[in-house]
């Protein structure tokens, strides 16, 4: 006799198939112009290219789709994240990479040109604000800007609450709480920015996904428009979301963190749910 336990794990099973099912409907009327596509969970995982993400990369070439590749992930320049992805045998050039590092340096120039901020960060932050015009230093800023890096300093947080609190204005780059590495989970971006809004009681402006700033800045990159530009990620709560407020169609691809049993939990669906992006190649 089946147990309760055992017709939870059916109907979350059933609810999956049926997920999956409804995709495969919707997608037979599918059309877009321009793509943009997570990195992480989409077109790698684990430091090695996913399974037909060079076909799809390929195939939006061959039909001339401009693209971008987006990624919360400060750390790298453009320039690092191309040579890595070539390395995996993904042809995605620098300019078709956009970080939140460069959204977050866009954003900030836009809205004051030519200030200067307190980065914490690495090279993918710092050579970004330097090349938006920015002076960094740590004396009296405009901002204090924190992204992602390997090794937080316990100096570098105290000075950036202790300049926050003096009125810099707080903005983080990505909302992420831990990030992957080979022994396991590091702290993120977005946990230290919780530990400094505790300690000066002052919440940042985060720029990265899922905030719609970024999608809508890539897309002006690329001469795209919403209604006909389509948004690939591997998260519900971030790359889904965030481009269905920003007027996009979305794909969730399973490949990553989201999973089909868990889509239902969200009181939002993507427009099409596939296993990897190697089932959107008939759709480019």
């Amino acid at each position: 006799m089946a147990t309760s336990k055992d017709k939870a794990i059916e109907n979350r099973a059933d609810r999956a198939d049926e997920v999956k099912e409804a995709g495969r409907q919707e997608g037979q009327d599918f059309e877009s112009q321009a793509w943009l596509t997570d990195m992480d969970g989409v077109l790698m995982s684990e430091g090695k290219a996913i399974a037909g993400a060079d076909d799809f990369v390929a195939a939006l070439r061959e039909k001339g789709c401009p693209f971008l590749v987006l990624t919360n992930n400060s750390i790298w320049t453009a320039r690092d994240l191309s040579a890595r992805l070539h390395g995996m045998g993904l042809a995605i050039r620098e300019e078709e990479i956009w970080t939140s590092a460069l959204a977050t340096a866009t954003f900030l120039s836009d809205q004051r040109p030519g200030a200067s901020a307190y980065v914490v960060g690495e090279a993918g932050l710092t050579s970004a604000m330097h090349d938006a015009g920015f002076v960094l230093t740590d004396t009296a800023p405009d901002y204090v800007v924190l992204g992602e890096t390997r090794t937080y300093s316990f100096e570098a947080i105290t000075k950036a609450i202790r300049l926050i609190e003096g009125g810099a204005r707080f903005i983080a780059t990505n909302p992420d709480t831990t990030g992957p590495s080979p022994e396991g989970p590091l702290p993120a971006c977005g946990a230290v920015a919780e530990l400094i809004a505790a300690a000066t009681g002052r919440r940042p402006y985060v720029v990265g996904k899922p905030n719609p700033m970024m999608f809508r800045y890539a897309m002006n990159l690329i001469g795209a428009h919403s209604e006909t530009t389509t948004m690939v990620g591997d998260r519900m709560d971030t790359d889904v979301v965030s481009g269905m407020e920003a007027g996009l169609r979305t794909v969730l691809v399973l490949s990553g963190v989201t999973k089909a049993a868990e889509v239902e939990r969200f009181p939002y669906r993507p427009s099409l749910v596939r296993g990897s992006v190697a089932e959107l190649v008939d759709l480019v």
